[in-house]
């Protein structure tokens, strides 16, 4: 995926125009993504998958082998196109699904309970090879799934195990050369200092704003998913057009490249970090609004997970809050980070996990910030009412 976006959005309009890619360039791509997913969800078998808008959807049993083919075309022209989500639900059901199908090739007769511990299996690899931690993996399907009791004990050992081997592919063994290191973790934050009574403080309001953008992000997706429902074909195509439109006003005001406000934010986020001074408040908060209207707009049509648009979110808003009186720059990211997963995926104890992990040796010493601003979007999400009226299947 990340070559098909450095072929269309990079490669290309350097190659056509002498000074890099204009600001409309996004536009009709994001019009060929919204068309091409659209076809793919209307006419092949499985809907693509499970429709973000609903929030991180895991349990169900694995997608059916006549899916698989739906749930990768889909995505794939989600995440190489610039639309707004992550690779990590589709990840989790192609997984599932492999798991699933390879189990059921090698004994047809096998019993559903062994079909469900090696999907599960297959989706714990799956998520752990891109988060780079087999423990934050865990964490995030299990609470997603809400899995406990017997069930645990059953999935999580060899979920776990098959986590480990996926890292083992990645990270090698001895004097075996794996596929290359990944991690999670920023590189580029500034020496975290003790937590102090003005960053606990600031936590509160930071939890707050995160729970309130939140719940627009979510009441953008899900309004206009009844619109969508009337004419997927056109609708996504003229959503996946206001998508590219929103990244290219960033772009025109800002004269920063609208990439930042295109893809998960998954690459652009260290990045972003590295050269937080070299943002002003104001770009800032216009990178994080158009972040949010683009997300928004992918939820309620497209096909991907909502983790890494919802930590890119969360970063920017936290280094605009950086230069507050008493508030420092890794505070800031972690709550921000934390507050904003949170809010959007409701998993609190895998929002915390996100936020420390990602700020590496400074997890630690941010960790009771990042716990604040947790609870608090926790429990400002739950007050809130409805976005809207959850009737439709998650599943379309």
């Amino acid at each position: 995926m990340s070559e098909i976006q450095e072929l269309v959005f990079v490669d290309l309009p350097d190659a056509a125009f002498a000074g890099g890619a204009p600001a409309w360039w996004p536009v009709p791509w994001l019009a060929v993504c919204g068309l091409l997913t659209a076809l793919t969800i209307r006419h092949l078998p499985g809907t693509g998958g499970h429709s973000p808008a609903f929030g991180f959807q895991t349990g169900g049993g694995p997608p059916a082998p006549k899916d698989l083919p739906g749930i990768i075309l889909a995505s794939l022209t989600t995440l190489s196109l610039g639309a707004v989500l992550g690779p990590e639900a589709p990840l989790i059901a192609i997984g599932g699904a492999l798991a699933a199908l390879t189990v059921h090739l090698a004994r047809k007769d096998a019993p559903p309970m062994a079909l469900t511990v090696m999907a599960s299996a297959g989706s714990f690899a799956a998520i752990s090879t891109l988060l780079g931690s087999p423990v934050l993996a865990a964490f995030l399907i299990m609470e997603a799934a809400g899995i406990g009791g017997a069930t645990l004990t059953l999935v999580a050992l060899p979920g776990l195990l098959a986590s480990g081997v996926g890292a083992l592919v990645f990270v090698g063994m001895n004097s075996w050369t794996g596929l290359g290191t990944f991690s999670l973790s920023l590189t580029s934050v500034p020496p975290a200092t003790d937590p102090t009574i003005a960053t606990m403080l600031w936590a509160v309001p930071m939890g707050v704003g995160c729970a309130l953008l939140g719940w627009l992000i979510r009441w953008i997706g899900l309004s206009l998913r009844p619109l969508v429902h009337v004419n997927r074909v056109l609708v996504t195509t003229v959503l996946g057009g206001a998508i590219g439109s929103t990244a290219m006003v960033y772009q025109l005001v800002s004269d920063h490249s609208f990439t930042q406000v295109l893809f998960s934010g998954e690459d652009a986020l260290p990045e972003l970090v590295a050269d937080a001074t070299a943002y002003s408040t104001g770009v800032l908060v216009l990178l994080a609004a158009c972040k949010t209207l683009a997300y928004g707009l992918s939820l309620s049509a497209f096909r991907g997970g909502p983790v890494f648009p919802a930590m890119f979110i969360g970063a920017a808003l936290g280094i605009s809050v950086s230069g507050l009186p008493g508030m420092d720059l890794a505070p800031a990211i972690g709550t921000g980070i934390g507050a904003m997963c949170t809010a959007m995926l409701r998993l609190p104890l895998t929002s915390t996990l996100l936020a420390t992990l990602l700020l590496g040796v400074d997890g630690v010493s941010v960790t009771p910030q990042v716990v604040v601003a947790v609870v608090v979007a926790f429990l400002v999400t739950t007050m809130l009412p409805a976005p809207r009226p959850e009737q439709s299947s998650a599943r379309e």
